[in-house]
């Protein structure tokens, strides 16, 4: 794209838990021109944010409808179950969901985990929100799994988690609205998730490769030019001499023949006196 051609902005849907700080620095070092702003969406806000344009692309949580928006898996979380710092689970590395089987495992409605069938026993009433869940912990109602990402998010100094491995886990992708042709900057950003120099990333950075390749072309075209030039040259000039060497003018005998042929009858015939 040239400079005209780039929107002035890029709008950034992210849920909680997800940190796009460095990516949004990267950003900003290849595309200082073009601001970057991010717009805060709970996980189930953010498909609706997107598909109604709300924003250009989203760091959110899968599953999506991919019938409406585009999506690239970028990383899977671990799922931790958070406890009281003096609760029974800590004096393991991990816990199992059979551990928890007779806790009271907190399901607040904001739950990003696919749940088959919940774990251990129900509370009374779900909390509204994984915040509000997390006060309920450390008041020591119960105990609550989330996403690795949402128990640091949500960090209190009585309170520690621990990683249940055989719990649903939770992907975050990088999604935008379906459409036949990705947009220019979802390719920026795109490159930038996924770790591409400026050199390989789709987009602006394309057009000055594609201009060095065709200089490279070019060169090498010239380069064979000069070549047969060259080639035709120092054929025509050997040729020529060859041919002078090999071949007597029409109607004239070869010199070399006719200097040896003229000596020798100088010697066989006596001078006349």
């Amino acid at each position: 794209m040239t400079g005209s051609d780039i929107p002035s902005s890029f709008r950034l849907a992210y849920v909680p838990g997800v940190t796009p700080t460095k990516w949004v620095r990267v950003w900003h070092e290849r595309l200082p021109d073009t601001s970057l702003e991010l717009v805060q969406a709970t996980a189930a806000e953010a498909p609706d944010l997107l598909a109604g344009r709300g924003a250009d692309a989203g760091l959110v949580r899968l599953p999506v409808d991919r019938n409406v928006l585009s999506a690239i898996p970028l990383y899977t979380e671990t799922t931790v179950v958070v406890i009281p710092k003096d609760h029974v689970v800590t004096a393991a590395e991990e816990a199992s969901l059979a551990e928890l089987a007779d806790e009271i495992v907190l399901h607040p409605l904001d739950d990003v985990l696919d749940w088959e069938t919940l774990p251990g026993r129900p509370a009374v009433e779900r909390p509204a929100t994984t915040a509000d869940a997390i006060e309920l912990v450390a008041a020591g109602v119960g105990v609550l799994l989330v996403p690795q990402s949402l128990a640091r998010l949500h960090h209190r100094k009585d309170l520690t988690y621990r990683p249940v491995p055989d719990a649903p886990e939770s992907r975050v992708a990088l999604s935008w609205p379906e459409a036949e042709e990705t947009p220019d900057l979802v390719e920026e950003f795109i490159g930038i998730v996924r770790g591409r120099t400026v050199n390989s990333t789709r987009g602006r950075a394309a057009a000055p490769a594609k201009a060095k390749d065709k200089a490279k072309d070019k060169a090498k075209d010239k380069a064979k030019a000069r070549g047969k030039r060259a080639a035709g040259t120092s054929g025509g000039s050997v040729g020529g001499s060859g041919g002078s060497r090999n071949k007597p003018a029409a109607g004239r005998k070869p010199q070399s023949g006719g200097r040896a042929g003229g000596q020798s009858g100088k010697r066989g015939k006596p001078r006349g006196r």
